[in-house]
């Protein structure tokens, strides 16, 4: 027998006000995770002493943001940044995870600056069997979350191998044979239009900013604008397939190769072109850019007061070392390495993903 109840009938929630953070001066040498309910969830951690929402394995909590509808699992102590949010716990005769797994299944896009759990959120039935068969139901999927969880594990464990080996690899000043030079000598350097096309949700061209770019990649979203054929040709860029593009603005750094995409190029991204081959493999810019000596020195370089900025005269300024073409292929042979191994892992981790939901979804379906 399958009851459908509403959720203010399965949890309590409690107000974040005695739990705010005082200070956002954070640092990870603190105790006390602060937590949002957005998708970031950590935000830092603080030294804070009192007002701390006490949570364990035994007593969890999920955290929920009233104007996303976003909510985490959360097991462990904490304080809270934002007051738009509610922390749930349940009442009697319900397993807490299984209702935690059942809100993974509520189709809901929040519409409006407005908070939703009393109003609305909380009025959604959701499928409530006998206890044991929730029990069940918990154990199969815990048991893929946790197998999702260790191979999040191994791609982060696996992305710092990598990241310390490329750091390694590339720090070359003082080594025989390495040249110092700067990347405006050997690279053309810009950066995309400075004004805002007309957007047509029908173009057959994507207009693209700095938040587009991650791993190696652009990534064209479902929001992604539009422009047509006729801004394309008025703010269009020429570029070629050894182009690499970079957020230069508010997020700082996002690497990703162009490769014949439909795009228009925003403000907000720079781009560069090797224009001496005979000494520069295009492939080891990319990683270097990359690098923690890249990053520290983009840092130094920024400007801004709210929105920070990087220069295209501090990228054209920025020295790197070259080594000759061949340990440069050497060099690029070992990253591409590590780089197909992570995306290996992280293949494996979508499929699991999906294979974790449809199976959600089949268990938590009583028609």
């Amino acid at each position: 027998m399958v009851e459908w109840m509403k959720l203010d009938t399965c949890l309590d929630f409690e107000q974040p006000t005695a739990y705010l953070v005082k200070s956002t001066e954070y640092d990870d040498s603190y105790d006390t995770p602060v937590l949002t309910a957005g998708q970031s969830l950590l935000l830092g951690y603080t030294n804070e002493i009192d007002g701390i929402y006490e949570a364990s394995k035994e007593n969890p909590c999920i955290i929920f943001d009233d104007f996303t509808t976003s909510f985490h699992w959360v097991d462990y102590n904490f304080k809270v940044k934002s007051s738009a949010m509610k922390m749930l716990r349940p009442k009697d005769n319900v397993n807490f995870r299984y209702i935690y797994y059942t809100m993974k299944c509520i189709n809901f896009v929040p519409g409006g600056h407005q908070r939703h759990w009393i109003s609305k959120y909380s009025q959604f039935e959701v499928p409530l069997p006998p206890l044991s068969e929730q029990n069940r139901i918990v154990d199969i999927l815990d048991t893929f979350t946790s197998s999702i969880d260790n191979l999040k594990q191994q791609i982060a464990q696996r992305r710092k191998q990598y990241e310390y080996y490329r750091d390694q690899l590339l720090d070359l000043e003082g080594k025989e044979g390495v040249e110092i030079k700067t990347l405006g000598t050997i690279c053309h350097i810009g950066d995309g239009i400075h004004g805002t096309p007309e957007y047509d949700e029908n173009g057959d061209y994507f207009f693209i900013n700095g938040n587009n770019l991650s791993n190696g990649h652009i990534i064209l979203k479902s929001d992604t604008k539009r422009v047509n054929e006729e801004m394309f040709a008025k703010y269009g860029i020429e570029l070629n397939t050894t182009s690499i593009l970079m957020s230069i603005n508010g997020t700082i750094g996002n690497i990703a190769f162009y490769h014949n995409e439909r795009i228009v190029l925003g403000k907000s991204a720079a781009y560069f072109q090797v224009r001496k081959k005979d000494i520069l493999d295009y492939k080891y810019l990319y990683f270097y850019l990359q690098t923690q000596k890249a990053n520290d020195y983009y840092q130094s370089m920024l400007t801004g007061s709210t929105i920070k900025n990087l220069g295209l005269k501090a990228l054209r300024t920025f020295e790197i070392p070259i080594p000759s073409l061949p340990e440069q292929s050497r060099i690029v042979s070992i990253l591409d390495t590590f780089e197909a191994s992570i995306q290996n892992l992280e293949a494996q981790l979508s499929q699991r993903e999906k294979l974790y939901e449809y199976y959600r979804n089949k268990l938590l379906t009583f028609e």
